[in-house]
C-alpha cells in the first residue's frame, strides 16, 4: 500500500509524462509540415480521442477519491492511448529516410548466434495445433495498454504505473530512432516465404510487407491513423513490451505467474507472427532493460529539504567535571575571609 508521499510523487511523474507526449506531438507536427505526408483522422480515431478526453476529465476530477486509484488508472490509460496514436505515424515518417535495408546483416547475426529462423518456422507450421497459441501469444501486446493500468492502479502501485508509462514512451522513441538506421522488411521477405497461407497467417508481418516498400519508394504519403501497422523489425517492440510488462507486474506477487506465462508466450511468438529475426527480439529486450534503468534514475524521489541523511554521531561517554576552586572562592566571601587566617584586623 502506497503512502500519501509516494502517491504525490507518482502524480508529479504522471504530469511530467505529458512533457514527453507533448514533444512527440510536436515532432509529428513538424514532420508532417516538412514532408509530403498527410494525416487522415477517421471516425474510429475521433472516437478514441473522445474517450481519452472523458478519461482525462475523470482523472483530474477524482484525484484524492478512492485513494486516487481511479485517477491513476484513467490517467495512464489516456497517456498510453495517446502514445499509441502518435507513434505509428512517426514510424512511417522515419521509414521515409529510405536508408539501405539491413535484412542480410540481421540474418547473418542470427547465423552467428547459431539460430535458424527457417527451422523454427517449419517446426511451428508443421504442428497446426500450436498455431492458435502462437497467435494468442502475439496478441498479448494489448495487455500493457489496458491490463497493466488496471492491475497496478487497483493494487495502489501508482509509482510503478507512471514508471511503466514513461518506460513505454522512451522504448518507442528508441526503437523508432534505431529503425531509421537499421530498416528491414523481415524474415518472410528475406527467405522468400509466403506470410499468408491457408494454414498460417503472419498477421504482424503482413502490414509491414505491404506498407514499408510503398513508403520507401514514395508511393504512400497519405496516412490514415486507424489503418497503420507496426513496420519496425529491428528492434522488436513486441519483445520490449514483454520485458516491460513482466517488470511492471513483478511488484504484485500473485500476478507474477500470469505475467511470465503471457509474456514469455509473446516472446516465443514474435519471430513467427511478426516476421522478426531472433536478433530483433534480443535487441528489443535490451532496449527495454535500458529504459527501465533510465526510468528508475529519473523518477527517483529526492530527499526532503532539511532532513539530514548523515549517520548520527556516536554518544560520548559522560565525564566527571571537577569545579575550579578559584571560581568557588571568588563567589564566596566567607570562604575568602577564612582562607587568610593570619590577616590583621583593625591594624592588629
Amino acid at each position: 500500500m502506497m503512502t500519501d508521499v509516494e502517491s504525490t510523487h507518482a502524480w508529479k511523474i504522471f504530469n511530467r509524462n505529458w512533457i514527453v507526449l507533448s514533444l512527440l506531438s510536436l515532432t509529428l507536427g513538424v514532420g508532417l509540415a516538412v514532408t509530403e505526408f498527410e494525416l487522415l483522422i477517421g471516425t474510429k480515431t475521433w472516437v478514441r480521442i473522445g474517450l481519452s478526453a472523458v478519461l482525462a476529465i475523470i482523472a483530474y476530477t477524482t484525484i484524492g477519491l478512492f485513494k486516487s486509484r481511479l485517477s491513476f488508472i484513467c490517467g495512464s490509460l489516456i497517456q498510453l492511448e495517446i502514445l499509441s496514436l502518435l507513434v505509428p505515424p512517426l514510424t512511417y515518417l522515419a521509414a521515409s529516410a529510405n536508408l539501405p535495408l539491413q535484412d542480410d546483416n540481421l540474418a547473418t547475426f542470427d547465423a552467428m548466434l547459431g539460430l535458424d529462423w527457417q527451422a523454427y518456422y517449419r517446426f511451428l507450421v508443421g504442428r497446426p495445433g500450436l498455431i492458435p497459441y502462437v497467435d494468442l501469444g502475439y496478441a498479448m501486446i494489448v495487455w500493457p495498454i489496458f491490463g497493466i493500468p488496471l492491475a497496478l492502479g487497483i493494487a495502489c502501485q501508482h509509482l510503478r504505473l507512471q514508471q511503466f508509462t514513461l518506460a513505454c514512451a522512451l522504448t518507442l522513441i528508441v526503437t523508432t530512432l534505431v529503425f531509421i538506421l537499421v530498416p528491414a522488411l523481415g524474415t518472410y521477405y528475406h527467405y522468400g516465404i509466403e506470410a499468408d497461407t491457408p494454414v498460417f497467417k503472419a498477421g504482424g508481418s503482413l502490414g509491414q510487407l505491404r506498407d514499408l516498400p510503398l513508403i520507401r519508394d514514395g508511393s504512400l504519403r497519405i496516412l490514415n491513423i486507424s489503418e497503420l501497422h507496426g513496420i519496425i523489425a529491428f528492434p522488436s517492440f513486441h519483445s520490449a513490451a514483454a520485458v516491460l510488462s513482466i517488470w511492471a507486474l513483478w511488484c504484485i506477487w500473485w500476478l507474477r505467474p500470469l505475467a511470465l506465462i503471457s509474456n514469455v508466450g509473446m516472446l516465443l511468438a514474435t519471430p513467427i507472427m511478426g516476421g522478426h529475426y531472433f536478433v530483433d527480439v534480443f535487441a528489443g529486450g535490451a532496449v527495454a532493460v535500458f529504459t527501465i534503468i533510465v526510468v528508475h534514475r529519473v523518477t527517483r524521489a529526492k530527499p526532503e529539504v532539511g532532513r539530514s541523511t548523515a549517520a548520527p554521531h556516536p554518544r560520548q561517554p559522560a565525564t566527571l567535571q571537577l569545579p575550579n576552586s578559584k571560581s568557588v572562592y571568588a563567589n564566596n566571601p566567607v570562604s575568602d575571609h577564612t582562607s587568610k587566617p593570619f590577616q590583621r584586623v583593625n591594624g592588629r
